[in-house]
């Protein structure tokens, strides 16, 4: 979210039309150049992303209970458990007691002094455990945060309900749903470092462990501002990725915020990974009514439901529910220009973007939304986006061509007017990247562009 959009990022996304794309076991083209687009430097300046995923990484924390682990995919996991807790889940009332370890890393400086950050992770987690992500920073007038929690997340949902916390405020900073926000950037106030720490939590007695691969996060600073400059086409590419419509969904499953239409986020979310190949099993989707089409999307949606958010469009759930998938990364971040998107298309990954506009600021989309996700899947010759939007009324419908101009303003400005005439928030660039655990050459070359590694 961008600070433009508090006090609730749930005002923003709650109300979205929805967005999907999915596609093949192995990413596919359909005809038009290749051609390598170059990143855009001032815009990489505004945002600092950083992670831990190697196993000197997971050594180099403050292990209490864990261990590091090595192996093509290095992670850290519960050794001999520091102790145990009682949590109470307050979306069940449930209480238990769990065996917990902690794993805190080093300080990151940032690059970037920021005034928005945004924690990303990916593990496994199975049933029995569960693990909680928080941060905690140090500003630039020298003074520090407390420990924010930016998650209590598992895969699954028969444990504890994944949830964000609300109500986390120092007087300078706040955790709006997933994001840290300085709360009056124009104090000049900033973060200029943090720290994030795990607590890996399972059923006393057990063998079971979470698994963690991935850790980071991303700062920004991304300036206040209505228009963005105008980018010059650089490439003509499109990725073919499954379509999937949100507005089929519809009335089906209200628990998971009202159902269908506003699943955009996890229709975009299962797109991406079944381009990359993921797919679920019968034994998965056996919950979901037969009847319906594309179980998948319901699927998706119910295991990225945040129950305190209630709603489906949690920015780290997203891309941790990409990461469960077999040979997946996923993280939340920000980009500065079309011109980075086309560095990602030709490498073939496909980008879900968060973007909010009325009716007329987006031609041919029918529809105004107040937030919403939608796939970029390449680019015209012309240099126009070739979006899979899930605010379709079909899955035949959901590719749409954009407007380039049109379309890199609504996505990349932090403010706007709605449609009330009142001066509302935009989302300043945030996509998802999900893309393989062992990236190719290229693909790596691509991410490193943008400032993801």
């Amino acid at each position: 979210m961008s600070r433009a959009e508090q006090p609730s990022r749930r005002t923003v996304l709650a109300v979205a039309v929805a967005a999907a794309v999915t596609g093949s076991a192995g990413p596919a083209d359909a005809a038009g150049s290749a051609a390598e687009a170059a990143p855009d430097e001032t815009a990489a300046r505004l945002v600092d992303n950083h992670a831990w995923t190697t196993y000197s990484d997971w050594r180099s924390g403050t292990a209490k209970g864990t261990r590091a682990v090595a192996g093509g995919r290095p992670g850290v996991v519960i050794g001999a458990p520091a102790g145990t807790t009682e949590y109470t889940d307050p979306h069940t009332g449930t209480t238990a007691t769990w065996e917990y370890a902690t794993w805190t890393s080093p300080v990151h400086e940032l690059a970037v002094p920021s005034t928005e950050v945004i924690a990303s992770w990916n593990a496994r987690t199975p049933a029995g455990s569960w693990i909680q992500i928080e941060l905690q920073g140090t500003y630039s007038d020298g003074t520090a945060t407390p420990w924010y929690v930016m998650g209590r997340w598992a895969a699954g949902d028969g444990d504890i309900k994944r949830t964000s916390v609300d109500d986390q405020t120092d007087g300078k900073s706040t955790i709006w749903t997933d994001t840290f926000a300085v709360d009056d950037p124009s104090t000049g106030l900033r973060l200029s470092s943090y720290r994030l720490r795990l607590t890996l939590y399972r059923k006393p007695g057990t063998k079971t462990t979470p698994t963690v691969w991935r850790l980071g996060a991303m700062g920004s600073d991304v300036p206040d501002r209505f228009t963005v400059p105008a980018s010059a086409p650089g490439l003509a590419r499109e990725l073919i990725v499954p379509r999937y419509s949100q507005e089929i969904h519809a009335g089906q499953y209200p628990e998971y915020d009202n159902g269908g239409e506003a699943w955009c986020s996890p229709t975009s979310s299962q797109m991406i990974v079944e381009y990359w190949g993921g797919r679920l099993t019968e034994r998965q989707l056996a919950w979901v009514d037969p009847s319906y089409a594309d179980p998948q999307v319901c699927h998706a949606a119910r295991y990225t439901f945040d129950h305190q958010y209630a709603g489906c469009g949690n920015w780290p759930f997203n891309a941790a529910y990409a990461a469960t998938f077999k040979d997946l990364q996923g993280v939340v971040t920000r980009l500065g220009s079309l011109t980075e998107l086309e560095t990602l298309i030709a490498a073939g990954i496909p980008a879900i973007t968060s973007q909010s506009f009325l009716k007329e600021e987006l031609t041919g989309a029918g529809y105004g939304t107040s937030g919403h996700l939608m796939t970029v899947i390449g680019f015209t010759a012309e240099g126009d986006v070739i979006a899979n939007d899930p605010a379709s009324p079909s899955d035949a419908a959901v590719r749409r061509v954009y407007k380039r101009r049109e379309w890199e303003n609504i996505w990349l400005r932090t403010k706007r007017y709605n449609a009330s005439g009142k001066v509302a928030s935009g989302t300043g660039g945030v996509c998802y990247l999900y893309f393989p655990a062992r990236p190719t050459p290229r693909q790596r070359k691509a991410l490193a562009a943008v400032g993801v590694r």
